[in-house]
């Protein structure tokens, strides 16, 4: 993400997951597909499932249109309603994200022997703010580092906050900033959170979501990041 510059120079992201292919961009419109295809994908049954359709693994209008706002409501492309691995491969992360509940922990990955520390699992694109094995907030998706970008991993601490920062790299908002690793922060960002590919390695966060953990963390707080992203 580069050295942080007087305003701090940082990489935005405009972020998602798994297999990158042509990428929504934060403020642009979706790309407009010129038709809706009839094309049966690879994984028909598994999104017509995760839609709550009947799941017979093949194609039909009705199963293009809910796959193709599927995909324009989280900026994957092209928007076409074909049920090919990026779009399963969100909906699979959204289904691990949905297992978690409110026991984001379970396996004991994040430190519980810290006091108050944000956890982000890059595996699962989730974080959380616990304080000892007491959850505080959370789980959240979020939407990390793509590949070449990757969000660094290990145990780190928030050295700077800025609630209105600019990126000075890429001249776009990232508001409710807290730095934690040279130039990757926690910040709001106004995509999906599953928008392919990802950051250029901040964490991104919804506006409330950022806007809790600049209320509950501060300067000095635990940060402790691990896993691995898919299509990383």
């Amino acid at each position: 993400m580069g050295h942080i510059s007087r305003r701090g120079a940082v990489a935005a992201g405009i972020a998602g997951l798994v297999v990158p292919l042509t990428v929504a961009v934060a403020g642009a419109a979706p790309a407009q597909a010129a038709s809706c295809t009839t094309s049966t994908g690879p994984y028909q049954k598994q999104v017509e499932k995760f839609l709550g359709r009947t799941a017979d693994g093949k194609q039909s209008p009705a199963d293009c249109a809910a796959t193709r706002a599927f995909q324009t409501k989280h900026g994957i492309t092209p928007n076409i309603g074909y049920a090919g691995p990026v779009t399963w491969g969100v909906m699979s992360l959204m289904n691990q994200q949905k297992a978690a509940g409110k026991t984001p922990n379970a396996a004991g990955k994040c430190p519980v022997n810290k006091g108050r520390i944000a956890c982000v699992d890059l595996t699962r694109q989730l974080s959380w703010i616990q304080d000892g094995k007491k959850l505080v907030y959370g789980p959240v998706p979020v939407r990390t580092g793509r590949d070449g970008y990757e969000t660094r991993t290990g145990l780190k601490k928030i050295y700077w906050r800025d609630k209105n920062h600019v990126s000075s790299i890429y001249d776009v908002p990232m508001p409710y900033s807290q730095f934690f690793d040279g130039g990757q922060a926690f910040h709001s960002a106004g995509v999906s959170m599953w928008n392919p590919p990802g950051s250029h390695g901040c964490v991104n966060m919804t506006k409330a979501d950022a806007t809790k953990y600049w209320s509950l963390l501060t300067k000095g707080d635990d940060v402790y990041v691990y896993g691995r992203k898919p299509g990383t």
